[in-house]
């Protein structure tokens, strides 16, 4: 590496140690263990960063029951978000999804009802018969409906889940994983903003039939504002909920409970112990240059360099003065470079621990420069290396 380079790195992660402590180190954040849970296999997840906080069993592969319908849903906004279906379409119900057996949201074969009433039966009142209309609607049947809920999950990197109905009901190889429901959660919530609030929604009346969201957590805690529940005999009691306090977001699941009282009791040790003793922080924002880099034979010599996107951490409340971080930039960068170009690495870590590994980018274009002025500038990085 040049040595002109060596202390543009050095000042780099200068700057970016005062950026990140702004002020002496603290003493030590001290946590205590987390709370035992009574469930098959859960795991509490800040959607920002994707860090997980607590887990036990979170990659064991179980029956999700209606939580099966979060990808239903997810499948339906990304539909919506896409333009090929809207909230107002209707959909004819037929023989099949009318006689459905499981929960209901009693829609009535022959009739039509609109997308929307349909997501808010599927979300709200956990319907099998408003799941089933709804992909047959969108993928022309049920089994081709699920073809698409496979291919989504392997898509979000759902490694342990395969579906083989919209709704959740018992089938032989139909499991997913506390830790794929986290990621189809932060999904959910990270992709379809828009949608979100329909899952915070305490009733649905539709056919004159008025029924209470089952999340029980949305009358006994501000702060939680979904996702969804689940339940049969081979499944037990699940439960996937988030919720936000402040500017920290948390995603709890737990599976395998043995009452609907008890998922709810789980959850809530969950959530109290990561807001409790966890935050999100935002480091990096989208955009934001870290660093002005040499630009070797360009028609300019500073390029900006940062993040495309925002860069999130979890780290113990009150913990963020004891990051330490760490920029290396390429010893040599030749135009001409285009927006996006990675051009080194960020890494962030808390206490030997590496929670941020991530390129930097370019966040300017510098084209090549002309002819004359390419030859200057390889003669002067002659000398620059020459003299390292």
């Amino acid at each position: 590496m040049a040595l002109n380079s060596v202390f543009r790195t050095l000042s780099i992660v200068f700057v970016l140690m005062l950026a990140l402590t702004g002020k002496a180190m603290s003493q030590a954040v001290l946590i205590p263990s987390p709370p035992q849970i009574a469930g098959s296999s859960y795991v509490l997840m800040d959607p920002k960063s994707g860090r997980i906080i607590m887990e036990e069993n979170s990659h064991e592969r179980l029956p999700p029951a209606s939580l099966t319908k979060m990808m239903t849903a997810y499948i339906v906004e990304r539909e919506l978000d896409e333009g090929r279906i809207a909230m107002s379409d209707m959909v004819p119900i037929s023989v099949n999804a009318w006689k459905t057996e499981g929960s209901r949201t009693f829609v009535r074969e022959g009739t039509q009802v609109s997308v929307e009433d349909l997501l808010r039966g599927v979300i709200i009142q956990s319907g099998n018969d408003a799941s089933v209309a709804l992909a047959e609607f969108v993928a022309g049947s049920e089994d081709a409906f699920v073809d698409i809920m496979n291919q989504q999950a392997q898509l979000l990197g759902m490694k342990d889940t395969n579906f083989e109905n919209a709704t959740g009901l018992p089938s032989p190889d139909h499991f997913s994983t506390a830790y794929d429901l986290a990621m189809l959660a932060q999904a959910i919530i990270n992709d379809y903003p828009e949608n979100y609030p329909l899952y915070a929604e305490k009733h649905f009346t539709y056919n004159n039939i008025r029924q209470p969201n089952r999340n029980s957590l949305l009358w006994r805690d501000d702060s939680v504002d979904g996702l969804k529940t689940g339940h049969t005999e081979e499944a037990g009691y699940c439960l996937v909920a988030s919720a936000k306090r402040n500017d920290t977001r948390l995603i709890a699941v737990v599976m395998g409970t043995n009452s609907s009282e008890a998922r709810a009791q789980e959850i809530q040790k969950m959530l109290n112990y990561g807001f409790r003793y966890y935050e999100s922080e935002r480091l990096f924002q989208s955009g934001q240059e870290l660093i002005e880099a040499r630009v070797w034979g360009g028609q300019t010599d500073q390029l900006s360099v940062g993040m495309t996107e925002d860069v999130y951490v979890t780290i113990p409340r009150g913990s963020r003065n004891d990051l330490e971080s760490t920029v290396d930039l390429d010893s040599v960068i030749k135009a001409p470079i285009k927006v996006g170009d990675e051009l080194g690495r960020v890494k962030v870590s808390y206490n030997g621990e590496v929670l941020v590994d991530q390129p930097v980018l370019a966040l300017t274009e510098v084209p090549e420069g002309g002819f004359f002025k390419r030859i200057w500038d390889a003669i002067k990085l002659f000398f620059v290396q020459l003299f390292q």
